[in-house]
């Protein structure tokens, strides 16, 4: 174990998308746990999109950052150290950490982790956050039912290629828009998804919606926004559902974007739309991760990570998400498990 750690601070706000200028890296003495807390040496980190949110000046759903501040996410890892009844040394547990070597966390906040039902990268991917969001997204938000057609962007990010494996399981028809070849053939040739569109390679949108989802759409999960969603909505059935998970197309404008106004074709299909944040279910985490891990055992849900090396290079990987870098879910290797 390293008797230092080496933690990332916020350095500046960007104007636009993010750069290396806005991270901060400092190493200082390795922290000691206070009564309640545990000293977790990170495994791995998790970085997201929505954290793009919180680098702006701005009130959000997620807190902002302020310079100076500690970067934060989702970790899993090993601990090391333990003031508290509930975790001995050596278990392995997830919860809200930092970008550092070892973070202390609160022992009633974090949850923990069985790496014999996955490895640990899965606990920030389909068993964790993003994993529950698909969950409670589709299930309570879209109200799939067998038959429906479902239309998914973001298809191959850690949320989108849940969210269509689960809507598989419902028995819908699933449709996904994703940036590469590469990341459509996945789709379709290892999640099950009915068809795939590169959006980076199509020219229309509504035509390869008309091909994909010849019957409309009965369910839209969008996790982009942009002229992917202007498309979508023109598709939309009678009663269909729309739940809005994250605009990624968007985050790093800095006015907002004018495209076709879209409320006129909400009337006629009197079509429902709903945002959505996953902490609004916490009281209903135990049951999504349930079934989650069921259905992965099981093997109905495949999953997958990009991991980027290195405790250094984790802006690189946060920024990798704006380029559509990672296929699955995005998470950084900080250390590898002593067991």
């Amino acid at each position: 174990m390293r008797d230092t750690n080496r933690t990332w601070y916020f350095a500046e706000r960007p104007t636009g998308e993010p750069d290396a200028d806005c991270f901060d890296l400092r190493e200082t003495d390795r922290p000691e746990p206070n009564p309640g807390e545990l000293v977790v040496r990170v495994n791995y980190l998790s970085v997201d999109p929505y954290m793009r949110g919180r680098m702006r000046d701005t009130e959000s759903y997620a807190e902002p950052w302020d310079v100076g501040d500690v970067l934060k996410g989702g970790v899993v890892g090993e601990v090391v150290e333990s003031e508290s009844e509930q975790y001995d040394v050596g278990d392995f547990v997830t919860g809200e950490g930092t970008w550092a070597d070892y973070s202390v966390m609160d022992a009633d906040d974090v949850a923990p982790v069985d790496p014999t039902v996955a490895d640990l990268p899965a606990y920030l991917g389909v068993l964790g956050m993003p994993g529950r969001t698909a969950y409670f997204g589709l299930l309570d938000v879209g109200e799939p039912t067998p038959g429906d057609t479902v239309v998914v962007s973001g298809a191959a990010g850690a949320v989108g290629s849940v969210v269509g494996q689960i809507a598989k399981l419902n028995g819908c028809r699933v449709v996904g828009f994703a940036g590469s070849d590469e990341k459509t053939d996945w789709l379709t040739d290892d999640l099950g998804f009915d068809a795939a569109i590169n959006y980076k390679t199509t020219d229309d949108y509504r035509a390869a919606l008309d091909e994909a989802a010849p019957d409309g759409v009965d369910v839209y999960f969008d996790n982009v926004g942009g002229p992917i969603t202007d498309a979508v909505f023109t598709k939309l059935n009678l009663d269909a559902r729309v739940a809005v998970c994250g605009q990624i197309a968007h985050y790093n404008d800095e006015e907002v974007p004018m495209g076709p106004r879209k409320l006129p074709m909400l009337i006629a299909p009197r079509a429902k739309v709903q945002g959505l944040l996953v902490g609004d279910y916490a009281t209903r985490f135990g049951e999504a991760s349930e079934r989650l891990a069921t259905w992965v055992a099981r093997g109905d849900l495949e999953h997958r990570e990009t991991v980027v090396e290195g405790l250094e290079n984790a802006p690189d990987a946060f920024l990798g998400l704006f380029a559509g870098d990672n296929i699955g879910k995005q998470v950084v290797r900080v250390s590898t498990p002593s067991a």
